[in-house]
């Protein structure tokens, strides 16, 4: 409640109330300087709103999780004050008191002290709440979840405000299989990766590939000793199975692969090769020639699977492109791109045309609408990122350069990443394109 009114009375203490939940959180102060600079009321009265607010909530029959806001840096202020408003909540019938880094500035030594302190004086349970300023979010809940805090609150991925706040694809793995304790509902682990990925879609936002545990090069190996190794005997290289959040081992490869990186890359694509067939030399020295130009596939592996593919070959092309035309015209105000691309599929010829915000998103949707007849899969893949390289500025002028096209594409299930390179940024964007598309079909 707010200073000097009753938590009955009080409107927003009443909207709690009125939301019908069985759990409540709310938060108060445990630092002195909020108190007196913040707040502006003494700190016999914040103890007060503390407990009357927490007593009325449990007189409703809420459960009350308590947030005690700057709990760290309020207890490092005054150690006293700070357990005086903790006892208050807990006093008051508060289920949990939440330990929150407010400002994210703590070391997990800090955390574990105070939270160790918390859970001697405190008989209800105790949680934890941190922020990542400093990058020690997952740590500093790690350090509390040691000394016995039984509530570790964060977000999927971390998102949060300023830096974030506790990434809880990282924390739960941590504690469930490095610590040994119950972090989830058994069986749910496994869907930590897709969760992950889901809330990135609704956030709209590219997923981090690398993000501990879930993120695509979380089980990433290319040094080809490693890949050996890995081979044989899988946590040789792995601190855990990949599997068991719903991720997946990936084998990374460059101009440095061996051949033990292509076998095992063509297996976790589903291509079957074996170790000793002729193949692997014509597939290495492929890449090697590709990479010498200016491709990577380390990041781009629909590109690499189909240059395997074709290698080996194991691909028929499922379109011709016999041309294309790209046009811009407008004047300082607006302007539009126009593409004109005609495929051939089998004996059949489809001639389709094309606006976009630019050149490339008017190739892709030229494309697209030429292959739809004949693939209607095609009509839920879209572009969702496009990278561009300058490869050789310093050797060349800035309008000659060697240029690479990374595009990532989904179906709304699955992304997948192709390249391209060229001199000329629109026939680089069409490689990439061309790629993309084949490797959707191929999958179908």
């Amino acid at each position: 409640r707010r200073k000097k009114i009753a938590a009955k009375d009080d409107p927003q203490v009443k909207l709690l109330l009125d939301a019908k939940t069985p759990v409540v959180t709310i938060f108060g102060k445990t630092w002195l300087l909020h108190v007196k600079e913040v707040l502006r009321t003494t700190p016999k009265e914040n103890i007060a709103m503390i407990a009357d607010t927490i007593a009325f909530l449990k007189k409703n029959k809420r459960k009350v999780i308590y947030d005690a806001e700057h709990a760290l840096d309020g207890f490092k202020d005054d150690p006293e004050y700070a357990m005086a408003t903790w006892k208050a909540a807990e006093e008051a019938g508060a289920d949990f008191v939440v330990l929150c880094d407010t400002n994210g500035g703590t070391l997990p030594s800090e955390v574990a002290e105070i939270t160790a302190a918390a859970r001697r004086e405190l008989s209800c349970q105790v949680g934890i709440h941190t922020h990542n300023d400093i990058g020690l979010a997952v740590a500093n809940s790690i350090a509390a979840v040691e000394q016995g805090a039984t509530q570790v609150q964060g977000t999927i991925n971390g998102y949060g405000e300023r830096t974030g706040n506790c990434n809880l694809t990282s924390a739960i793995p941590n504690i469930a299989l490095k610590m040994g304790r119950r972090s989830m509902p058994k069986g749910r682990l496994k869907k930590l990766r897709d969760v992950s990925r889901f809330v990135d879609e609704v956030a709209n936002l590219i997923p981090d590939r690398r993000q501990p545990w879930v993120g695509g090069t979380a089980f990433a190996h290319k040094g080809g000793m490693h890949v050996n190794a890995v081979q044989k005997v899988a946590h040789s290289f792995e601190h855990a199975d990949p599997n068991v959040v719903g991720n997946q081992r990936r084998i990374l490869v460059s101009d440095l692969a061996g051949r033990s990186n292509i076998v095992m890359k063509a297996q976790e694509m589903g291509i079957r090769i074996d170790n000793d067939a002729p193949q692997l030399k014509d597939i290495l020295t492929r890449v090697k020639e590709q990479e010498h130009i200016g491709y990577d596939y380390e990041g781009a592996e629909g590109s690499l699977a189909l240059l395997i593919r074709k290698t080996l070959g194991r691909v028929e092309p499922a379109f011709h492109l016999e041309a294309y035309h790209v046009s811009m015209r407008g004047d300082a105000l607006e302007h539009v791109c126009e593409a004109t691309v005609k495929v051939r599929v089998g004996d059949k010829t489809a001639h389709t045309v094309a606006d976009g915000d630019g050149p490339v998103n008017a190739l892709d949707q030229a494309l697209r609408n030429a292959l739809r007849g004949f693939y209607p899969v095609l009509k839920k893949v879209k572009l969702t990122d496009y990278k561009v390289r300058i490869l050789n500025s310093s050797r060349a002028s800035g309008t000659a350069a060697k240029t690479r096209v990374l595009i990532e594409s989904t179906d709304g299930k699955e992304r997948w990443y192709t390249v391209g390179v060229n001199e000329n940024i629109i026939e680089a964007s069409l490689q990439a394109l061309l790629d993309s598309i084949e490797f959707r079909l191929l999958k179908k």
